[in-house]
């Protein structure tokens, strides 16, 4: 009787652990802006939703593209700390840069903010902060 108990919390638990997030939160977009640095200082736009996201960057040298990323939820809220996404992207950009490939990690600072930090292989290594509606 007490393994029953016991196979029946662990199930629970890792059931939980699963359980996906509301999904409302994740229909609406979050967007983000990012600043970083490679020669010079770069700049990015990006927004995520149903654990995708797309960033348009600009490096110093004038290279555009677009960069598809995946966010992968880490079940950290069940536990009462703040959620982290870590993520991977490929993408593609103008002026001879060619593929770029990206990862990071966006972090709930609050109810409706967050903060990440990345690297970009043309863009180089970038912070962000995003809003969350």
């Amino acid at each position: 009787m007490k393994n029953t108990y016991k196979a029946a919390i662990a199930a629970l638990t890792f059931l939980t652990l699963l359980a996906p997030s509301q999904v409302r939160s994740q229909l609406v977009p979050q967007p983000w802006v990012s600043v970083g640095v490679n020669d010079d200082i770069t700049y990015s736009v990006g927004a995520r939703s149903l654990g995708f996201g797309v960033e348009l960057g600009t490096d110093s040298n004038g290279a555009t593209g677009v960069d598809v990323l995946k966010f992968f939820d880490l079940p950290t809220s069940v536990v009462g700390l703040p959620g982290v996404s870590p993520y991977a992207g490929v993408g593609l950009y103008s002026n001879d840069a060619g593929i770029s490939l990206s990862g990071g990690v966006q972090v709930e600072a609050s109810k409706n903010i967050t903060v990440g930090a990345g690297y970009n292989s043309v863009r180089g290594l970038n912070g962000q902060i995003g809003i969350r509606f």
